[in-house]
C-alpha cells in the first residue's frame, strides 16, 4: 500500500526555471552539479558528460511516448494502492506536458548512450519529478514529495519501458506522418494514371525500345507499388502493438504488481487510440528487437519502390533536347551556377538520396537487432533513432516529391508521338502473322536502312492493308488474347 503522505497544495507555476548557476543533485554514485535552469537531475547530467558523442540526440518522439508510459504506470499504481492518488495525478499532469512537447528542452541526451536507454528513462523520471516538485512548491533535487525512481519509475525498469516507448513512438510516427504522406503521393500518381490513360507511348525493357503501352498504364504501376508498400508497412505494425511493459528487469515482472502489464497496456491503448496488447512473452520482447527489424525492412521496401519511381521520372524528364524528354518536369529553381537556363530534376534527386539513406539505416537496424545478449538487446537507441529517422525522411520526401514534381508534371506529347512513329518493336504485332524470323528481318532492315517500320515492312513484301490492320499502336496497349486473335493472316503478305 502507498505510504501515507499529506497531499500538498498545487501551485500553478508555468514551465521554466529562472535560476542561474548550478544546483546539487544526487544519485547512487553521489553528488553532481546540474544547470539550475533545467529540470533534469544527476543521471542526466552524468550522461551529458560521458556521452557527448556527435550531434545525434535521442528523438523527441521517444520522450513524448515516454510521457504516455509514465502517466499510465502512475495511474495503475494508484489503482493498486501503491501510489497516492494525488501523486499519480501530479505525475500524470507533468506527463501530459511531456506528451505535448512542452518540456522538449529538458531532454538533451545523445543517441550514443547506454544501449538499454536507461539514461533517457532516468532523464524522463528526473524531469517529471522536479517539475512535479516545482508544482507543489518544493525544492528541486530534493526528490520530495515525488521521487524519480520510487514514484515516477514505480513498477518499471528501463528494460521494459524503453522498448515500450520505442514501439509507441514508431507506431505514432508511421500512422500519423508516413502513411498519410505515402497515401497522398499514391493518389497523385493514380490521378496522373487516370489523366494519361489513353496516351500511347513506347515501352522500354533493358533500357531498349519495347512494345507500346499507355502512360496511364505505366503510372498505374507506380501507384500499385506504393499500395503494396503501404500494405507491407501496416502488416508489420502488428508486431509493434505488442508491448514489453510489465517485464521489468529481465522479463519476470519483478517489483511490478499483479496484472500490471495488462492494465498498463490497456490504458496505453485507451490513451493513444492504438490497439496495444501486452507482449505474450516478455523475454522475447526485451531480449530482441525483431518487431522493429520487420518495420525497418518494410521502410526499406518502400524506399526501393520510391527509388524506382523517382529514377524513372528523372530519366523520362531528361533533356530537354538530348534526353528522353517524355515528361516536362516543373521548373522549381535554377539548376546551375554556370549554365544559364538549366533546370534539374532536383526533387527526384532528393528522394533518391533519402532512399539510399533509408537502406543504410535499415542495415544498422538489422545489425543491431542481431546483437544483444541473453535477456536484453542493448542496442536500442540506435535502432529507434534509425527507424524514426527513416520514417520522418520518407514522409517528408513523399510530400515534397508529390507537391513539387508529380502534381506539376506534364507530358511532351510531340516527343511521345515521334517515338511511336520511329519505334521498331511494334513489329511484335506482325510476328504471329508473318512469323518471328520474318518480323525480325523487317526490324533489322528498318534499323540498318534508317526506315520507318512501315516502309521496311512494305519493302519486305507486307501489304499496306495488312500492316495498317495489325500494327495499330492504341490497340497494342490493350491486345486481344492470343487464342482469339489467331494467325489468320499468316503468309498473306
Amino acid at each position: 500500500m502507498a505510504t501515507e503522505q499529506a497531499e500538498p497544495r498545487i501551485v500553478d507555476v508555468p514551465i521554466g526555471l529562472a535560476a542561474t548557476g548550478t544546483r546539487t543533485e544526487t544519485d547512487s554514485l553521489g553528488e553532481v552539479e546540474v544547470p539550475a535552469e533545467h529540470y533534469w537531475g544527476a543521471q542526466t547530467q552524468r550522461s551529458l558528460i560521458h556521452f557527448d558523442i556527435g550531434d545525434d540526440r535521442m528523438p523527441k518522439p521517444v520522450y513524448h511516448a515516454y510521457g504516455y508510459v509514465k502517466k499510465a504506470a502512475a495511474t495503475i499504481n494508484a489503482r493498486a494502492g501503491r501510489l497516492p492518488r494525488w501523486k499519480a495525478d501530479l505525475i500524470g499532469r507533468v506527463a501530459d506536458e511531456v506528451i505535448a512537447g512542452r518540456l522538449d528542452a529538458e531532454f538533451p541526451l545523445y543517441v550514443w548512450q547506454t544501449g538499454s536507454g536507461t539514461q533517457s528513462n532516468m532523464n524522463v523520471n528526473e524531469v517529471i519529478s522536479n517539475r512535479a516538485i516545482q508544482l507543489v512548491g518544493g525544492r528541486l533535487g530534493s526528490k520530495d514529495p515525488v521521487h524519480p525512481n520510487d514514484d515516477v519509475n514505480m513498477g518499471q525498469s528501463s528494460n521494459d519501458t524503453f522498448p515500450t516507448a520505442m514501439h509507441l513512438a514508431a507506431v505514432r510516427a508511421i500512422d500519423r506522418d508516413l502513411l498519410p504522406a505515402l497515401a497522398r503521393l499514391r493518389d497523385a500518381a493514380a490521378h496522373k494514371s487516370e489523366e494519361w490513360a489513353h496516351v500511347v507511348k513506347i515501352g522500354r525493357t533493358h533500357l531498349e525500345d519495347a512494345t507500346p503501352l499507355t502512360v496511364g498504364q505505366e503510372w498505374s504501376g507506380y501507384a500499385a507499388q506504393l499500395d503494396d508498400a503501404a500494405d507491407h508497412i501496416r502488416t508489420t505494425l502488428a508486431g509493434l502493438h505488442r508491448l514489453a511493459i510489465g517485464g521489468t528487469a529481465v522479463g519476470t515482472g519483478l517489483n511490478a504488481p499483479q496484472g500490471f502489464a495488462d492494465e498498463v497496456t490497456k490504458l496505453l491503448a485507451e490513451l493513444t487510440g492504438y490497439p496495444f496488447v501486452s507482449a505474450p512473452n516478455k523475454f522475447a520482447a526485451q531480449g530482441s528487437l525483431d518487431a522493429l527489424i520487420r518495420v525497418s525492412a518494410s521502410l526499406r521496401t518502400l524506399a526501393a519502390a520510391l527509388f524506382k519511381f523517382a529514377n524513372d521520372v528523372r530519366w523520362l524528364g531528361s533533356g530537354p533536347r538530348t534526353g528522353l524528354g517524355e515528361l516536362i518536369l516543373p521548373s522549381n529553381e535554377p539548376g546551375s551556377s554556370i549554365m544559364p537556363g538549366k533546370v534539374n530534376p532536383t526533387q527526384a534527386e532528393a528522394l533518391l538520396m533519402v532512399c539510399i539513406q533509408v537502406v543504410g539505416n535499415d542495415t544498422a537496424v538489422s545489425m543491431a537487432g542481431a546483437e544483444g545478449n541473453f535477456e536484453l538487446n542493448a542496442f536500442r537507441p540506435v535502432v529507434i533513432n534509425n527507424v524514426l529517422r527513416s520514417t520522418r525522411l520518407l514522409g517528408d520526401a513523399c510530400d515534397h516529391f508529390r507537391r513539387y514534381l508529380v502534381e506539376g508534371a506534364r507530358l511532351n506529347e510531340a516527343q511521345l508521338k515521334t517515338n511511336i512513329d520511329r519505334s521498331l518493336m511494334m513489329v511484335t504485332a506482325l510476328s504471329p502473322v508473318i512469323g518471328y524470323d520474318e518480323a525480325a528481318r523487317i526490324a533489322h532492315r528498318a534499323l540498318d536502312e534508317d526506315l520507318t517500320l512501315k516502309d521496311a515492312a512494305l519493302k519486305s513484301g507486307v501489304s499496306e492493308a495488312l500492316f495498317d490492320e495489325v500494327v495499330v499502336p492504341d490497340q497494342l496497349t490493350h491486345p486481344e488474347p492470343a487464342e482469339r486473335s489467331g494467325t489468320t493472316h499468316r503468309a498473306k503478305r
